[in-house]
């Protein structure tokens, strides 16, 4: 057997991010206790410089499809796409997450560290085209957060959190081991194009198969964080120190769509009469209990969890419209507004731990209900600000979480499923009250306390542009959805 050299091109942007978290290390080793800014710069510089990489890939090779490593890992339109809003939601994590992190003694080399392997197991999933690739990606993944979660040593709130996600995470990486191993032992193939041609040619085994996707799909909702594979995303968003949070919260959302897309979509499309049932379950369950737990929360970034799940719910309701009652496909239009939405809500996201972030201080965190009280009298301008990211979370017309909501209702009543779409309505309804409870707090209560809020010029300047984006890209929201659409179909 002779062995064949890779084509190292279409994972250049991954080898860049694995070479530079080795700089990284070595310049926290070497400088790191006296020139902190060096790991940071080192660490947004790296997350660049991959930008530049995945930018050069789609001008030079567009929508073309790019196999390497024996088949086991793709680019291509919609994995570079992804990879791009990535980097922009790790680099605005690192640059919110920085002050916050030097006041508390967590502004260490290992948090870069973690958070560029994060980055690398993210690249690595939304590029899989392989069970083992996805596999190795998605534990890559997990393992830094894990560690993120725990960096606070002194808080035993975080070190409780951790070990709950792990415990939880160890189960639904096994789950989904498992389901891979039936649908391997029912295909004959752990390529996902292999499997999709093994079901497209009748050559697998069905009862295993069926069995296997259960469990692919468990695995891949504990990733998702819905219902009922949910009960680590409250108590992780809260107990996690803020930074780790946000990190938590907005870019793993993305790999964790691409996840899904990948395996179900481009892997057992010829199975969606089967999987499209246990993702209505799911849907259903995660915006309902989302959008009433959230309710009886005092702490925000529990609130947010909830919110989280319910989110996660509205999103699933694009992956499972891709086909009709009637059988006819829809996939186009139905999986763009989910990619829209992912994406809408991890920019949403960012502001909103932002905005925990911004208020918080040394020896406070900032994160219960009643300390955004009065915020307008403390700050109009970021009370403005964090009503917009709530108005758009809520869906209020014409900030850019309406249009993410009204579009994956939309694919949802194209494909024949009015009940579900009235239904996420209603619950959009009950939904909307927390988040305006946080926009009465901040402009019809005393403030709680009068403190300045002492964050660096250059979070304050960048959580501005973020949470106007969100305004913005609400009167143009159709620019990026055309943009979702042409990725997802490769440039078609």
């Amino acid at each position: 057997m002779n062995f064949v050299m890779p084509d190292f091109i279409p994972a250049a942007a991954e080898i860049f991010i694995l070479a530079m978290a080795c700089v990284v290390l070595l310049a926290d080793l070497f400088f790191g206790k006296t020139n902190r800014w060096l790991t940071y710069f080192l660490t947004q510089a790296s997350l660049v410089g991959a930008a530049a990489i995945s930018a050069w890939l789609i001008l030079n090779h567009g929508g073309d499809i790019m196999l390497t490593f024996g088949n086991m890992f793709i680019r291509d339109l919609m994995a570079d796409f992804l990879k791009l809003v990535v980097y922009l939601a790790v680099a605005l994590v690192v640059l919110y997450g920085r002050g916050y992190n030097a006041l508390r003694g967590l502004d260490r080399g290992e948090y870069y560290l973690l958070v560029l392997f994060a980055t690398l197991g993210m690249m690595v999933m939304i590029s899989s085209n392989h069970f083992l690739t996805m596999y190795l990606g998605l534990e890559l993944l997990s393992l830094s957060l894990y560690t993120m979660v725990a960096l606070d040593r002194e808080s035993a709130r975080s070190t409780e959190a951790a070990m709950k996600y792990f415990v939880l995470g160890a189960l639904a990486s096994g789950l989904l081991l498992y389901g891979m191993s039936m649908i391997y032992g029912a295909t004959g193939t752990l390529e996902i194009s292999g499997v999709a041609g093994a079901l497209h040619n009748h050559m697998a085994l069905t009862p295993v198969l069926t069995f296997g996707l259960v469990f692919l799909v468990a695995g891949l909702a504990f990733k998702l964080g819905v219902v009922p594979f949910h009960m680590w995303i409250p108590d992780v968003y809260q107990g996690a120190p803020t930074a780790v949070t946000l990190m938590i919260g907005s870019a793993p959302k993305l790999a964790a769509f691409a996840m899904a897309i990948r395996l179900l979509v481009f892997g057992l499309f010829d199975m969606a009469t089967h999987w499209q049932p246990m993702l209505i379950f799911l849907a259903v369950l995660s915006i309902a209990l989302g959008n009433i737990a959230a309710i009886a929360q005092t702490n925000l970034k529990r609130m947010l969890g909830y919110s989280a799940i319910s989110h996660m719910g509205y999103m699933l309701l694009g992956l499972l419209a891709g086909i009709g009652v009637d059988g006819s496909n829809h996939g186009a239009n139905a999986y763009s507004s989910a990619m829209f939405y992912a994406i809408v809500y991890v920019l949403t996201s960012l502001a909103s731990f932002g905005m925990i972030i911004l208020l918080s201080r040394a020896g406070f965190e900032s994160e219960e209900l009643d300390d955004f009280k009065g915020l307008n009298k403390r700050s109009p301008w970021f009370a403005a600000m964090m009503m917009i990211v709530m108005f758009s979370m809520a869906g209020i017309p014409f900030f850019i979480g309406f249009f993410a909501k009204f579009w994956v209702l939309q694919a949802v009543v194209h494909a024949g499923h009015v009940w579900l779409a009235v239904f996420a309505v209603m619950m959009s309804l009950i939904g909307a009250y927390y988040y305006l409870r946080v926009v009465k707090l901040m402009y019809f209560d005393e403030p709680a306390e009068d403190a300045p809020i002492a964050a660096a010029p250059d979070m304050r300047f960048i959580l501005s542009v973020n949470s106007l984006a969100i305004a913005v890209l609400g009167l143009m929201p159709g620019q990026l959805m055309s943009l979702c659409a042409y990725v997802l179909t490769g440039g078609q």
